[in-house]
């Protein structure tokens, strides 16, 4: 197959086209330049698709003898991630920016182009497996349960998964990629792991946001509607959050309360104490399914909210336009612009972004 590989120029990316060489494949490199600002300079482990790790990138591609080259998604990667990250922000929402790239950048964008160009797959280093069923090629998770990465990838279509390649899926841990990269000599071998929010290297997303959306203050109130104490922007709160409330106001059982809900429109925070964050039931829309949907409306599967959660047993039901949830026991703090991922086994089913819950607390309860 003629395959191109998506470098970032960690030791994921690398290994991962090594091992498409070795399969014989026609492969060349790419490395997907999503900042404009050309200075921008990698700090340990924060942040990624620095100028460094595009360096890195064209180092490793030149050890495996493969072509290179630097695209520019800079102005696709702030419309369709940086801005949606904001919209979801100031909506009282909490995004996750790395499934928005793997649906915009990665598996869309890359992809069509890569397609276009008469390539038969995208190679990339995400731990999740691919397996060719009766009914069509699925997405399953990683032999390493600790690098499983197949929440991230639940955006993907059937036509994208007919066009990835996953060299990664079936490597039983971290270590054995990093061992292999040093034996082929891959300078990245023991390059630190990227975290936090790639835009947002200094991992200070409250300070971030601020900048772009601005500062208002407001109240901060309990479940009755009493006002607890201040803030200076809903939008540097998420569901489940305990700390930075400052409140004045002591809960009666003197317990600490968390942050239960955001309401941006009256610019409120709604605390309240831990038992509180359980959650009934999620809903949302924004669904798509990884391979062939399921074959009923209603159908049970187990549901991970987010990247290393433990999936959560459920029952799933199709109505209308929006996926009701409900799970055999409650999730825990459940923010809406998060997404759900839904699972029959090891095989990823589909996904949907969290509009709606429901406590499984009352209010007074």
């Amino acid at each position: 197959m003629k395959i191109l590989a998506a470098m970032s120029g960690g030791v994921d990316s690398a290994v991962a086209a090594a091992r498409a060489v070795d399969a014989g494949h026609e492969v060349v490199g790419v490395h997907l330049a999503l900042s404009r600002a050309g200075g921008t300079l990698r700090t340990g482990s924060r942040g990624c698709c620095t100028i460094e790790d595009a360096m890195d990138a064209r180092r490793a591609a030149d050890r495996l003898g493969i072509p290179f080259y630097v695209w520019d998604f800079s102005e696709r990667f702030r419309d369709d991630v940086i801005d949606d990250f904001v919209a979801e922000y100031r909506a009282g929402r909490t995004p996750n920016p790395c499934m928005r790239c793997n649906e915009k950048i990665k598996f869309e964008a890359l992809l069509e182009r890569a397609v276009e160009l008469g390539f038969d797959a995208v190679c990339t280093g995400h731990y999740a497996l691919l397996v060719d069923g009766p009914e069509g090629r699925e997405l399953h998770r990683a032999s390493d349960a600790a690098k499983d990465q197949s929440y991230v990838l639940g955006v993907l279509t059937a036509e994208q998964l007919a066009h990835t390649y996953f060299p990664l899926g079936t490597t039983p841990t971290k270590a054995l990629v990093r061992a292999e990269a040093a034996e082929r000599g891959l300078t990245v071998a023991q390059k630190p792991d990227s975290h936090d929010i790639c835009f947002i290297p200094d991992g200070d997303t409250r300070g971030w946001l601020a900048e772009r959306v601005g500062t208002a203050e407001g109240d901060i109130v309990d479940r009755s509607g009493a006002v607890v104490g201040a803030h200076e922007g809903a939008h540097a709160f998420t569901v489940g959050q305990r700390r930075g409330l400052s409140l004045g106001v002591p809960a009666p059982d003197g317990k600490p309360r968390f942050v239960l809900e955001v309401r941006p429109v009256t610019n409120t925070v709604v605390v309240g104490p831990r038992e509180a964050l359980a959650t009934a039931e999620i809903a949302g829309t924004r669904r798509s399914w990884t391979g062939r949907p399921p074959s009923a409306s209603s159908f049970a599967c187990e549901v991970q909210i987010r990247a290393h959660a433990e999936p959560v047993a459920a029952q799933a039901e199709i109505v209308g336009d929006e996926i009701v949830v409900r799970p055999a026991s409650p999730f825990d703090g459940v923010a809406p612009g998060q997404t759900a991922v839904l699972y029959v086994g090891t095989r990823v089913l589909g996904q949907f972004t969290i509009a709606r819950t429901v406590s499984a607390v009352p209010v007074g309860g």
